[in-house]
């Protein structure tokens, strides 16, 4: 009794802790992944389809954002999709901004109302099986609400990999973060904080929702995976990064990434305050 009392003690003071600004970090040191007009950088990847098969026109930009769309699908059929940026990161800061439209595509699952993600610290899209339905990766879900009920958003998901949460090996599927839900189609931001193979931070709109250890390989959640790659036990210390489609629409008006590694000596001309990891031959001087 006294651990889940002392848990949702936990969970309350990180809902409300906000999150503070990576420090002398400044707009324009964030990389924006989505150019607003073009999915210039990005590789699509559906189960069942080839890489760069975007079946159905699935991910593409309209108005100035990225949408997931199923215009052209007759039924889902389980073509779940991840649209991944062409580079791997380690130690970053990720913001995306979304919401959930429309409705769900005739014959998604019951769990996949608006339902998408985003997949950090990913396998690459290369190799990945034809038809395998999920990346290697951790998942920082995103849910919207239904009409009524508790639905949190910036969730954790583990496709073929495990963490460590709340100072034990966490082999569940899914944990859910102490965010507010969010319904129709309002606008959300999500950041996560990732620091190579040590920690992620989940925020919701700058709010401290969710925190884990020790990225690793593991356990179920995925299928049509190469065995070779899903090497279990290993942790995870960089990955690709992937935008799901899981059968409901949704829209991505902002993608961007702040670099966490870098130069770290206050001497050189590219030194960051808001850098916590050293790269080794960063600096200029």
């Amino acid at each position: 009794m006294w651990i889940r009392f002392a848990a949702a003690l936990a969970a309350a003071a990180m809902a409300q802790c906000p999150v503070r600004a990576q420090a002398g970090a400044q707009p324009g040191d964030w990389i924006q992944l989505f150019d607003g007009k073009t999915l210039n950088g990005w590789h699509v990847k559906i189960t069942g389809y080839g890489l760069d098969n975007n079946f159905g026109n699935t991910f593409r930009v309209e108005n100035g954002v990225i949408k997931v769309a199923y215009d052209q699908y007759d039924k889902f059929n389980d073509r779940f999709g991840h649209m991944f940026y062409d580079r791997k990161f380690s130690y970053y800061r990720i913001g995306v901004e979304y919401r959930f439209t429309g409705d769900q595509a005739p014959g998604g699952p019951g769990w996949a109302f608006r339902n998408s993600g985003i997949m950090i610290h990913g396998q690459s899209p290369e190799s990945m099986g034809k038809d395998q339905d999920f990346p290697i990766s951790i998942e920082v879900q995103l849910l919207g609400g239904r009409e009524t009920g508790e639905r949190s958003t910036a969730n954790l998901c583990t496709p073929g990999t495990n963490v460590v949460y709340q100072g034990k090996l966490f082999t569940q599927h899914c944990a859910n973060s102490s965010s507010p839900t969010f319904r129709g189609d309002q606008w959300v931001r999500v950041e996560v904080e990732v620091l190579g193979d040590k920690s992620v931070k989940h925020y919701v709109n700058g709010q401290l929702v969710l925190a884990y250890e020790s990225p690793q390989i593991g356990g179920g959640n995925v299928s049509g995976y190469d065995p070779k790659v899903k090497q279990d036990g290993m942790l995870l210390k960089e990955g690709s990064i992937s935008l799901q489609s899981e059968s409901h629409p949704v829209e991505f008006r902002k993608v961007e990434l702040l670099p966490l590694a870098g130069c770290m000596d206050k001497k050189a001309k590219n030194y960051k305050a808001f850098y916590v990891e050293p790269v080794k031959g960063a600096c200029a001087y």
